[in-house]
């Protein structure tokens, strides 16, 4: 059975309506690099990471004269340097750690010892971000667009001005600019990042040997992500978050054996736990905690201490109060559903904005802000964006989660299936995790589907087609899907959902 009539009909008034926002973590930064851009270009972002590139390079692909201005000198911003490129490199090469140690010898491949070359695991990370951001160079030239490294702020509506690495400055003018300058570490109080012993983020991705233990503050994606990567090389994991659940954006009944998996895994949790004051005094770091509602106070003692609490847009010393450019108390640019800001001309897309902090995010705004200026048409449904939490197994969902279907008061149904009945998951003795589909009653047209499981950031692809467009759960389930495969998981839970699933 194809998309049904109702479910057509919904999805092409969805089609027809939808816009988009975004919210690119990348950074933006300048200086010399092709060209100078002096010339006047018709569109100039500022920020090279997956929103800005991207961004300028349809924007030339539309035959709009584009330059980019980037700080970091490569491109590919946070994500491809410190983020979720080396992060996923890490993650993987940990992983091959882990598993040659608990799980080879169940599939019969023994060797007499395992051990960790922390510098050859960096350096393997290294080369990838390396070979990438070399390639978005090529694509610059391939499209030919203008590439200008340094750090950029608003003069005017149309001007730049860039204070270029080389130590010269230069000003690019534009009759367009758009504002991908992505985002930063959030800090907290009290506690000074000093990527030695106090990491965030980057600071974790590089550092030199392996920690004893170490201390994660925050349990949302990165934290955990981190978390795993350390914790499968040997360190003690501990990981205090002030709110009372993990990834507070997860649907409840996953998170819960999501967390029960990472426990099993050796990581421990610290909920509703404030963390007061960090004593760096001696050769460890020394957290002094509470709980989150007041209570007597613990300390606790670490080699190292993962600041993860979050990221803030980078709209600051950009210029923006100069010019006028309205922004919120977070310090995000407000936007229209265009991308315009209140100032003509002058654009914003990805982390700067609101929306989700995620770097495909960020690229699907950059396409459709620079659409809307070619005077075409952008579409970006927020509510269509995946989300992946690539530890193992691996979280991903897209749409909503059931506390958010009940909080609505839509009728639903609940469809859920577990990678233990799976023949593909079982054969390659990996069966961990769970399919859930959430549906509504009277349509069946899919509202979420959230899947824990290896891969599920390649499973969840498509259920964000079949959400995006209007599917029902009968369609999912009457579509044949090739055995023995993880992905039959997802049409037994689609069988759940309207029906009755086969294998269970």
């Amino acid at each position: 059975m194809a998309i049904s009539t109702l479910a057509r009909r919904k999805a092409t008034t969805f089609l027809s309506s939808r816009f988009l926002y975004s919210t690119s973590k990348y950074s933006f930064s300048l200086t010399r690099g092709y060209a100078s851009g002096s010339d006047e270009n018709d569109v100039v972002v500022i920020g090279g990471g997956p929103g800005g590139y991207v961004a300028a390079i349809k924007a030339a692909q539309l035959g709009l004269k584009t330059t980019c201005i980037e700080k970091r000198g490569t491109l590919g911003g946070t994500c491809l340097n410190v983020g979720c490129i080396p992060s996923k490199a890490l993650l993987h090469s940990s992983h091959m750690f882990h598993e040659a140690q608990h799980s080879f010898a169940n599939h019969g491949v023994k060797f007499s010892s395992v051990e960790v070359d922390l510098p050859a695991m960096m350096a393997q990370k290294d080369k990838a971000v390396s070979n990438l951001t070399r390639g978005i160079e090529g694509l610059f030239k391939k499209n030919k667009v203008n590439y200008v490294k340094g750090y950029g702020k608003l003069l005017s509506p149309s001007e730049v001005s860039v204070d270029t690495i080389d130590g010269d400055n230069t000003v690019v003018n534009g009759k367009n600019i758009i504002i991908a300058t992505g985002s930063d570490v959030k800090s907290l109080p009290g506690i000074t990042i000093d990527e030695k012993r106090i990491v965030s983020s980057t600071g974790a991705l590089a550092l030199g040997e392996i920690p004893k233990k170490l201390v994660v503050i925050g349990a949302g994606y990165i934290g955990l992500e981190m978390g795993s990567v350390w914790g499968r090389l040997g360190s003690e994991v501990t990981v205090v978050e002030f709110a009372a659940d993990i990834v507070p954006t997860m649907d409840g009944e996953v998170r819960k054996q999501f967390q029960r998996a990472l426990e099993k895994q050796k990581m421990k949790f610290m909920l509703k736990t404030k963390v007061v004051s960090v004593d760096t005094a001696g050769d460890g770091v020394k957290l002094t905690l509470e709980p989150a509602s007041g209570g007597d106070q613990t300390i606790l003692e670490a080699d190292v201490v993962l600041v993860s609490a979050g990221r803030v847009p980078f709209t600051s010393g950009l210029g923006l109060d100069k010019i006028g450019v309205e922004t919120d108390k977070a310090g995000r640019i407000l936007v229209n559903k265009r991308f315009a800001s209140n100032v003509p001309g002058v654009y914003a897309i990805g982390d700067v904005i609101p929306g989700p902090m995620l770097a495909h995010k960020a690229e699907e705004d950059g396409v459709a802000c620079v659409e809307f200026i070619a005077g075409k048409e952008g579409h970006v449904d927020y509510d269509m964006v995946p989300g992946v939490v690539y530890t193992h197994p691996e979280v991903a969902s897209v749409g909503k989660t059931e506390e958010q279907v009940k909080s609505l008061g839509v009728d639903y149904r609940v469809g859920k299936f577990p990678f233990l009945a799976n023949s593909r998951a079982k054969a390659i003795d990996d069966a961990e995790g769970l399919v859930k589909i959430l549906a509504e009653k009277e349509s069946d047209k899919i509202l979420g589907v959230h899947i824990m499981s290896p891969n599920a950031g390649e499973l969840i692809h498509e259920a964000v087609l079949a959400l995006q467009y209007g599917a029902s759960s009968e369609d999912i389930a009457r579509t044949c899907h090739a055995h023995p495969t993880m992905s039959e998981a997802l049409k037994e839970a689609a069988m759940a959902t309207y029906d009755k699933p086969i294998h269970m």
